[in-house]
C-alpha cells in the first residue's frame, strides 16, 4: 500500500455497515474515517465544515450509489456525485455499492465517479481500490461472467439434430444443480450442524451428483460430454538448503520446510479476521443451539448493533496494547482487567453515558445501574470465556495457536480460522456479559422494553420464563456442564453460521482444572467415570439375559404355546367328526 496515508469520508445510508467498515478499516495502517454521513446533506455539510478546517483533511470519498431496488434513491446518488465533482473536481469518488447495473456504473463514471468495487469484496481489495484512487489513478471492478456451465459446441455437434434445444436444456438443468450443489455443499460445512439434518443434507448432495451424471449422459453426445481432467501433482521441492555458522551447508527438515513463515502484520492479521467476522455478523443471529443466551431477549437489530459495538470497542484495545508493547506473560496476567474494560466500555456506548430512564417517580442512570456489581459479571461470564488469552496473543504477537489439539502457524488460513471461531465466542460471550445485569435490575421497565426486546419477550410471563430458563442454565453449568466438559477435556464455543448462533466443540487439555473440583461438580466426574466404567460391562450382562429371554420365548415358550394351539385345533376337529357321526348313526335325529 501506498506510504500515503487513506483519510476518507464514508457516505451510507445502513448505520451497521458504516460501524462495520470503520472498524475494518481502521485496524490497516495509514487508514482513517475522517467523518460519517447517512444522506447527501450530511455528506455535503460535513464535507463543507472539514474544507474550512483544512482542504488537505480528506483525500477520498467512499460512497453507496442507492438502493439497488429503488431507481430515485440512486438518481439521489448520481447527482451527489455531481454536486461533490462539482463543489471539490480534485477529491477522487469511490463507488461501494451494492449496485450492479451496468447502466447506472456508466452513468455514475460520467458523473465523475472515479471507481467501483461491490459490496461484499475482501478488503484486501478495497484497499487497492483507495489507494489506486489516491494515487490518482481509476480502479473499476468487472463482474465476471462464467462460462464454464455453456462451454461453445463445435460445428460438428451444432449440425446434430436439436443440438440448439439440447444445448439449452442441459446448460439450464446444470446451471441450476450446480447452484444448488454449492449452496448445500456450504451448508453442509456449517458449524455445529446437527446429525440428522447432516445426513438429509449429504443425502441430497448425492441425489445431485446423481442427477447431473443422468443430464450428462441423457443430453450429451460422447463429444459434447466433459473430459475427465488429469489429476496434477504438484512435484516436490527441492530440500532447503542454508549456511550455518560454521560455514556447513545444512539441509532443512520436513517440519522446516513446510512451515510458512507469517505473512501479514498483526494489524493487517487483525484486519482480515475482523472483517470475516463482520461478514459473518450478516447472518441470521438467531440462537439454534440448545443453551439459552442473555442476547435472545434482544431484537436482531439490537443484538447486530450491540455485537459490533463490541468489535470496534475490541479494536481499540488492540491498538492501545499494540502500544504498550507488553509481552505475552504480561498479556495473560492482564486478560481480566481486558475484559472487565471491554464489558464496561461496551455498556456505556451501548446505553448511552448519560441515558437516564423513569422508574416509578425518579429518574435513574442506566449505566451507572449496570455497572454497579462488576465482580458478579467477571466471575459469572467474564473469566469463563475461554481462550481469550490465545486470541490476544495471536493477534499482538502472532504466536501460533495452539488448539483442538493441532499447532497452526501464525497467519496462515487454517489458523485465521481459528482464530476466527475464538473472536466469534469472545464476542458473543461479552454481549451477554452486557445483557445479563439488564436482567437482573431493569427486566421489566416499559422504556427498556421498548427500545431492546424481541416482541415475543414482552410481556411480563415471558421475560420472567426467560429469566427462569438462564437461572437454571447458571445452575446446569456450575453444577453439571462445566464438570463434564472439563472431565472430557474440552471446550463449548459459539459461532455464527448461516442458519443463526450455534455452538462447537473443541479440544483443551484441563487437567489443572479437573484437579481443583470438589463437591457436586466431583461428584459429577465421578459418576461419568462409574458409567463409564459400568457401561460396557452392563451392556455385556443385558445383551446374555436379552438373549436368553428371546430364546426362552422362541424355543421353548413359542413352540409350547404352538403345541397347545395344535392341540386345541386337532380337539375341536375330532369333536366335529364325532358329532357328525353320533347324528348321522342316531335314529331320534331323523
Amino acid at each position: 500500500m501506498s506510504d500515503r496515508p487513506l483519510k476518507l469520508v464514508l457516505i451510507d445510508h445502513d448505520p451497521i455497515f458504516r460501524l462495520g467498515l470503520r472498524v475494518a478499516l481502521e485496524a490497516i495502517p495509514n487508514i482513517q474515517v475522517v467523518t460519517e454521513a447517512a444522506t447527501d446533506t450530511e455528506a455535503l455539510q460535513a464535507l463543507a465544515a472539514i474544507a474550512q478546517q483544512d482542504p488537505n483533511l480528506v483525500n477520498l470519498v467512499v460512497l453507496e450509489l442507492g438502493d439497488s431496488r429503488s431507481i430515485d434513491t440512486q438518481q439521489q446518488g448520481l447527482q451527489l456525485i455531481q454536486q461533490l465533482k462539482a463543489s471539490y473536481p480534485t477529491l477522487p469518488i469511490l463507488l461501494l455499492s451494492s449496485v450492479q447495473t451496468t447502466g447506472i456504473i456508466t452513468a455514475a463514471k460520467a458523473f465523475g465517479a472515479d471507481g467501483y468495487c461491490p459490496k461484499g469484496a475482501a478488503v484486501a481489495e478495497l484497499v487497492t481500490a483507495m489507494t489506486e484512487l489516491v494515487s490518482g489513478n481509476s480502479y473499476w471492478r468487472e463482474t465476471a461472467v462464467s462460462t464454464e456451465l455453456s462451454p461453445p459446441l463445435s460445428t460438428t455437434v451444432s449440425r446434430l439434430p436439436l443440438a440448439q434445444f439440447r444445448q439449452n436444456l442441459h446448460t439450464s438443468g446444470i446451471g441450476y444443480i450446480e447452484t444448488t450443489l454449492k449452496a448445500i455443499t456450504e451448508q453442509l460445512q456449517t458449524p455445529g450442524l446437527p446429525i440428522l439434518e447432516r445426513a438429509i443434507l449429504a443425502g441430497r448432495r448425492r441425489e445431485l451428483l446423481t442427477a447431473r451424471w443422468l443430464l450428462n449422459q441423457l443430453l450429451l453426445t460422447p463429444q459434447e460430454q466433459p473430459q475427465p481432467q488429469p489429476e496434477i501433482i504438484p512435484s516436490v521441492p527441492p530440500p532447503a538448503v542454508f549456511p550455518t555458522p560454521s560455514g556447513e551447508i545444512v539441509i532443512a527438515d520436513e517440519t522446516t520446510r513446510l512451515t510458512p513463515p507469517p505473512l501479514l502484520s498483526p494489524r493487517l492479521l487483525q484486519s482480515t479476521l475482523f472483517a470475516a467476522c463482520i461478514n459473518k455478523l450478516q447472518f441470521s443471529l438467531k440462537n439454534v443451539s440448545d443453551v439459552p443466551l442473555e442476547i435472545d431477549i434482544f431484537r436482531e437489530d439490537k443484538k447486530r448493533e450491540l455485537l459490533y459495538l463490541i468489535l470496534q470497542k475490541l479494536s481499540q484495545q488492540l491498538d492501545d496494547l499494540r502500544e504498550a508493547q507488553i509481552t505475552d506473560r504480561q498479556l495473560l496476567e492482564l486478560k481480566p482487567i481486558i475484559l472487565n474494560d471491554l464489558w464496561q466500555a461496551t455498556v456505556t456506548d451501548f446505553f448511552g453515558k448519560f441515558s437516564r430512564i423513569e422508574i416509578g417517580d425518579r429518574s435513574v442512570e442506566v449505566v451507572n445501574i449496570l455497572l454497579q456489581n462488576p465482580a458478579a459479571i467477571q466471575t459469572a461470564i467474564l473469566n469463563k470465556i475461554p481462550l481469550v488469552g490465545e486470541l490476544l496473543s495471536y493477534l499482538l504477537l502472532q504466536t501460533d495457536l495452539q488448539i483442538d489439539n493441532t499447532s497452526y502457524p501464525a497467519g496462515t488460513s487454517d489458523a485465521n480460522c481459528q482464530a476466527e471461531i475464538m473472536l466469534e465466542n469472545l464476542l458473543i460471550q461479552v454481549a451477554n456479559a452486557v445483557v445479563q445485569p439488564l436482567l437482573n435490575y431493569l427486566a421489566d421497565v416499559e422504556q427498556i422494553k421498548q427500545n431492546f426486546y424481541d416482541r415475543k419477550l414482552i410481556s411480563t410471563r415471558e421475560i420472567e420464563r426467560f429469566r427462569n430458563d438462564l437461572s437454571w442454565k447458571y445452575r446446569l453449568n456450575a453444577y453439571v456442564n462445566e464438570a463434564r466438559e472439563i472431565f472430557e477435556s474440552r471446550y463449548e464455543l459459539f459461532v455464527f453460521a448461516p442458519r443463526g448462533i450455534a455452538t462447537i466443540s473443541v479440544y483443551a487439555p484441563r487437567n489443572a482444572e479437573l484437579a481443583q473440583l470438589t463437591g457436586i461438580p466431583l461428584v459429577v466426574t465421578l459418576i461419568l467415570e462409574f458409567r463409564d466404567a459400568i457401561a460396557p460391562r452392563l451392556q455385556s450382562v443385558l445383551a446374555f439375559f436379552g438373549s436368553g429371554i428371546v430364546f426362552v420365548l422362541t424355543q421353548i415358550v413359542g413352540r409350547g404355546l404352538g403345541l397347545i394351539g395344535r392341540g386345541i385345533i386337532q380337539g375341536i376337529g375330532s369333536v366335529s367328526f364325532s358329532e357328525k357321526n353320533f347324528k348321522r348313526d342316531n335314529p331320534r335325529s331323523k
